[in-house]
């Protein structure tokens, strides 16, 4: 659990949060999961101290949460602030109006990146 966090990252307990709900989905939710989402999401997170953690959300393969490059290569890489993620988590803002105004940015399937979002109020409910 403890090598997920990253310090001075706010969005590190909603990731903490994703992770643990995913370990405790069953073999069938996860299937399930993998099946809606067929993605690995790669994040890229900065805080306000212009610091980036890495954080990969496999919903393809193994269906895990881990800090780190994504391992096979990410289908798509977000990259945002700390602030935007917790945006994002708390339904404050979606994907397509962080897409807009610039506060988030995408390499790979952008389609993907909408998927993003579901995968988190799925967590979220989960929680």
């Amino acid at each position: 659990m403890s090598g997920i966090k990253a310090a001075g990252f706010k969005s590190s307990e909603l990731i903490a949060g994703l992770d643990a709900v995913f370990k405790k989905y069953s073999d069938a939710e996860k299937q399930d999961q993998i099946k809606k989402t067929n993605g690995i999401f790669e994040l890229q997170v900065t805080n306000d101290a212009k610091e980036t953690v890495t954080w990969t959300i496999d919903v393809k393969k193994k269906g895990e949460v881990y800090k780190g490059k994504a391992q096979p290569k990410a289908d798509v890489t977000i990259i945002l602030s700390d602030d935007t993620l917790i945006d994002l988590a708390s339904g404050k803002t979606n994907g397509q109006k962080a897409f807009m105004t610039g506060k988030l940015k995408t390499r790979g399937n952008m389609m993907l990146a909408t998927k993003l979002d579901a995968v988190l109020k799925g967590a979220k409910a989960k929680l």
